[in-house]
């Protein structure tokens, strides 16, 4: 696409946005008719009628809707990659607030941050500890770390890490007193160790796969908890099997003080992104620290 193009694109936006060629005008910093010329040029290019003009005002016409649709979105993808790359030449500085699950804070952020915040010292990084999708706006957050399926469309995700798995775990005292389960639809014979949430009240369900198709399996037990650390070291004790991130569990079962069972009924789930309400005007610090956790490093 040629510069005239990307720019007549962008001033039809602007029309359609003020209704009005005078109003637009002013907003480009052009005249009347040269603006007014632009969109003569854009709808001859393009083979059809764009705007609907009278007197006193403008409006889009169908096929001008169809292309207002798909060229905001993309205008803006434009506006906030040149703002975060003006925001590189700016100093990183002040406070990060971030709302994230535990495991998304140690998994993802905490193995970048020595790194990060040596790079910019004048950086703060302030973590809250929330299973729940928070209000990140309500709650004056810069941003929120959650699995990508349950972000909210208005927001804006950037992926930080890979797809992760569930592990059932139980130590060996536990299984040697208790068979093994053979599918979930055994854990009703189990002591399983819940996890309780607290924005609900209610039990988090453990996640499955069945022949494809998404298995949930309300658990008892004689624990609840609502801290997967808890969890963990209950089921290293024998008090009963846990549901835990595999790489919350993985240096236990290699120790050999977790074994882990029905690996093959535990689903994929989608990574983490970070999220964040505004295409535009991102924080110089927040910039650079998605910067750094999607290198890794």
């Amino acid at each position: 696409m040629r510069r005239t193009e990307l720019n007549d694109l962008a001033a039809f936006e602007v029309v359609a946005r003020e209704g009005s060629f005078t109003r637009a005008a002013s907003t480009l910093g052009m005249s009347q008719s040269a603006l007014s010329h632009a969109m003569r040029g854009l709808e001859e290019r393009l083979k059809v009628r764009l705007l609907a003009r009278t007197t006193r005002s403008v409006s889009t016409t169908e096929a001008g809707d169809i292309l207002l649709r798909s060229l905001r979105p993309a205008l803006e993808d434009i506006a906030s990659g040149l703002a975060q790359a003006g925001a590189f030449g700016a100093a990183a500085s002040g406070p990060l607030r971030i709302t994230a699950t535990k495991n998304a804070i140690t998994a993802v952020i905490l193995p970048v941050l020595p790194a990060f915040l040596g790079s910019h010292p004048n950086v703060t990084v302030e973590m809250i500890v929330d299973d729940n999708l928070t209000d990140i706006v309500a709650n004056r957050f810069d941003a929120g770390i959650r699995f990508g399926n349950i972000i909210g469309k208005d927001m804006i995700a950037v992926r930080i890490g890979p797809d992760r798995r569930r592990a059932v775990v139980g130590s060996p005292a536990y299984f040697a007193a208790n068979p093994p389960p053979e599918s979930p639809h055994d854990l009703g014979r189990h002591d399983c160790i819940a996890y309780r949430l607290v924005k609900t009240g209610g039990l988090y369900a453990w996640e499955f796969e069945e022949d494809g198709r998404p298995l949930d399996v309300r658990v008892r037990g004689s624990l609840v908890f609502n801290d997967t650390d808890l969890m963990r070291a209950s089921a290293i004790a024998g008090m009963g099997m846990a549901y835990l991130y595999d790489d919350d569990a993985e240096e236990d079962i290699q120790a050999g003080r977790l074994v882990r069972v029905l690996r093959e009924w535990c689903p994929l789930l989608p990574g983490y992104y970070l999220y964040h309400p505004s295409r535009r005007q991102s924080p110089p610090a927040l910039v650079a620290l998605i910067a750094a956790l999607r290198s890794g490093s």
